[in-house]
């Protein structure tokens, strides 16, 4: 059992008898009153999003969930191939049920693909990726890096602000969980 105090983005609990994703949670602390927790979830599902309020300290289920590492393939516009490396067994993922997570999975990369009740559901990322920048600006003579950024289109299509000084064909470190540029690879 999950407690309040558990919740973090990317948690999964059961709640109403279906397993939900904490997109986003936040705990409130009026003057008057209990404090409690005011969430967004995501079906696993159906890929639905609502808002949910829990009272402090109010206990919700684990989901019965399993990960499996898969391999991911390709995109044919419509959907996401990966495929199981023990039984090359291969599943597709809509870009729905994939969502945000497209702009961070890189062909032939291996991600964890989320079952529930036997089915796939979802893709789990891990908190950073690397990837490589292929378009930005080039660098202007004078600028520092002491403030500001410049936009630059990764691999996969996601727009990063980096620092004045990456260029084209730089491997970065991004942050999945908010989208941000974290450091240059060496």
């Amino acid at each position: 059992m999950y407690s309040t105090t558990d919740f973090k983005k990317g948690v999964q609990i059961e709640f109403k008898d279906q397993a939900w994703t904490i997109v986003d949670f936040q705990h409130v602390n009026p003057g008057k009153g209990a404090a409690f927790t005011r969430t967004k979830l995501k079906n696993l599902e159906t890929g639905r999003v609502i808002e949910a309020t829990f009272k402090s300290g109010e206990k919700v289920g684990i989901p019965d969930v399993q990960t499996k590492a898969m391999q991911y393939l390709y995109n044919d516009g419509e959907s996401f191939t990966f495929m199981d490396q023990q039984s090359y067994d291969q599943v597709q993922l809509t870009n729905d049920e994939i969502g945000d997570a497209k702009d961070y999975i890189i062909e032939n990369s291996v991600v964890n693909v989320t079952y529930y009740k036997g089915k796939p559901v979802t893709v789990a990322l891990p908190n950073f990726v690397e990837m490589t920048v292929r378009e930005t600006q080039p660098n202007i003579k004078g600028d520092t890096s002491g403030g500001g950024g410049k936009p630059a289109v990764m691999e996969t299509g996601l727009v990063v602000t980096v620092p004045f000084h990456i260029a084209e064909g730089n491997v970065l470190k991004v942050d999945t969980r908010t989208g941000e540029y974290v450091e240059k690879v060496k």
